[in-house]
């Protein structure tokens, strides 16, 4: 009842606002504009991030920049609504987000022209990844100087071991599972057969998926669009002739070209969606609700999976994400629970250590697990704890497997003159010494504390996954798949983007609605090699998908698949 007394003052205030600027909102609505400007940049989330209550410094942000996929979701069904919108204009610039928020992006753009507006999309540069962005649209604007750096994707494995071998390095790790292909970054002169399918297969999916949006988008069939992807990259010149764009245009001429009107020597600029909500005579007011929104718990399972609660960087720390997990769980507003997972794996305690809060929390309130990035071997047990796993199509699901190891360092302290002698008492008392290798007494005792390993996360996903040991055992082994062939070996139970899965939380916690808030639980994240990782692999097990050994490239840059 406390609460009451200040919604209500809060929104007498609103409603106050909102009366004293209506007769300057009534003068500016014979000016409401017809066009409104957007511009795509950066990573762009699905939900806003929060801002510090106190920023001092930085950039400033670029006008009509989206902060994100929700808000800019929010600011189409408002435009879509107004009969003298006549559609939008977006700005793409250095826009670099996963497939999952790219046809996450898409969709938000069809259902807008769905209601008879239009799109015209401009850039100077855009990549692989931005074209099927800047495709989508009704018309495809490139400035004059600018360029389609359209060439499809390409794939690097890498191997060290020859290289570690000439400076007196040698990496001892036994792994269980031909496809868990991780400790080949370390131990192999070359890239074997398996990492070069693997690879493959996700190259080939990624480039299917290319080809079928330039077809649907410039009306080009599957051959004509591989074509213009071996013809890229292109100039602006070129890229028109192709049909890639439809008119090359400086950005000053963007309102001309709109047929926009301008003032007396000005050229007309494109109006931001800040500048057509203030010609609305009642725009939308964000009024505090008597009645709270439903609530949804986000915790994050991001980056490689390390005991303990700190250090320096990217990390899922266990401490951490558990005391998050906890939080969520206590958290009696949150009804249901969407655990975001974007992690390779990592430690195999840690990784227990976490499936076994989030099936804690699963008894309070129902869990979800989401991933549109990678969620392998660590990763994916943590995520067998939720009631449901959904994926994105093209995300990295799977490397159910195990590797235990060290690296030895003998060889290159006796080139540096450094000479060390081990003294043991016991068989297995030098088992972590990185002057040698290991002994044949030693190696059986790593055989079997990876075989018990391995059996142990086959059974907890066989539990999960409602299989039998043999069944999961088929499709492990380190085997990893794409969202849509995880789905189909039954490790994923729906393909969905990150909105659906927060709609469907809230229908499994019995409070529907397309209308909710979400807060995050988890500690920040910051770098930490995978190579620091490995280093200390020898005890305890370790479930991981190696994302340092091979990346996706397009375009002169690369991303790892992490």
């Amino acid at each position: 009842m406390l609460r009451l007394p200040f919604l209500l003052l809060a929104n007498l205030l609103l409603g106050l606002r909102l009366l004293l600027g209506l007769p300057f909102r009534l003068m500016a609505a014979r000016k409401r504009p017809t066009w409104i400007r957007f511009r795509l940049a950066g990573s762009l989330p699905y939900r806003p991030r929060p801002m510090p209550r106190f920023r001092l410094g930085g950039t400033p942000t670029e006008p009509a920049t989206v902060t994100s996929l929700e808000a800019l979701g929010r600011a189409l069904k408002v435009l879509a609504a107004d009969p003298k919108v006549e559609g939008i204009l977006l700005e793409i610039e250095g826009l670099g987000i996963p497939d999952a928020r790219r046809e996450a992006l898409r969709g938000l753009l069809s259902d807008f022209q769905a209601a008879g507006k239009r799109v015209v999309s401009w850039a100077v540069m855009v990549d692989t990844d931005a074209y099927p962005v800047l495709g989508a649209a009704d018309e495809v604007l490139l400035a004059p100087m600018g360029r389609v750096e359209l060439v499809g994707y390409a794939a690097q494995a890498t191997v060290l071991g020859e290289a570690f071998g000439r400076v007196g390095i040698h990496a001892h790790f036994a792994r269980r599972g031909d496809y868990k292909t991780a400790p080949e970054l370390f131990t192999d002169g070359r890239v074997s057969d398996i990492q070069r399918q693997t690879l493959e297969s996700f190259l080939d999916e990624r480039y299917a998926a290319l080809v079928e949006a330039l077809s649907s988008d410039r009306g080009k069939t599957p051959e004509e669009a591989r074509a213009l992807i071996d013809a890229g990259p292109y100039s602006a010149k070129r890229a028109q002739e192709a049909g890639l764009v439809d008119g090359l245009v400086h950005e000053a001429d963007l309102g001309a070209h709109l047929g926009l009107e301008a003032k007396k020597d000005e050229e007309p600029p494109v109006p931001t969606y800040d500048a057509y909500l203030a010609t609305l005579a009642f725009p939308p007011v964000k009024w505090r609700r008597l009645r709270r929104k439903p609530r949804l718990a986000v915790v994050d399972v991001a980056g490689i999976i390390i005991p303990g609660s700190g250090g320096a960087g990217r990390f899922a720390a266990a401490d951490t994400v558990v005391k998050a997990l906890r939080r969520a769980g206590r958290d009696k507003r949150a009804k249901a629970v969407v655990l975001a997972v974007a992690s390779p794996g990592g430690s195999a305690l840690a990784s227990e250590q976490i499936l076994e809060a989030v099936k804690r929390v699963a008894k309070q309130k129902p869990v979800i697990a989401y991933v549109d990035q990678v969620c392998a071997s660590g990763g994916y047990m943590a995520a067998i704890g939720a009631k449901e796993i959904w994926s994105a199509p093209h995300a990295v699901v799977g490397s159910i497997g195990v590797f235990v190891g060290k690296f030895e360092y003998g060889e290159l302290l006796e080139k540096l003159g450094i000479h060390r002698t081990t003294l043991a008492r016991g068989e297995n008392a030098a088992f972590f010494s990185s002057s040698r290798g290991f002994t044949p007494h030693e190696r059986a005792a790593l055989e079997r504390e990876v075989e018990e390993s391995y059996q142990s996360f086959l059974e907890l996903v066989a539990q999960a996954r409602g299989r039998t040991k043999e069944e999961i055992h088929q499709r492990a082994e380190g085997r990893v798949y794409s969202g849509v062939r995880a789905k189909d070996a039954g490790l994923v139970d729906r393909i969905g983007g990150f909105e659906e899965v927060c709609r469907h939380a809230l229908d499994e916690a019995r409070v529907p609605s397309d209308d909710f808030d979400i807060v995050r639980y988890g500690g920040p994240r910051a770098r930490l090699s995978l190579l620091k990782l490995l280093m200390g692999a020898a005890h305890p097990a370790t479930y991981a998908f190696c994302t340092a050994a091979w990346s996706l490239q397009r375009s002169g840059s690369s991303t790892r698949i992490e």
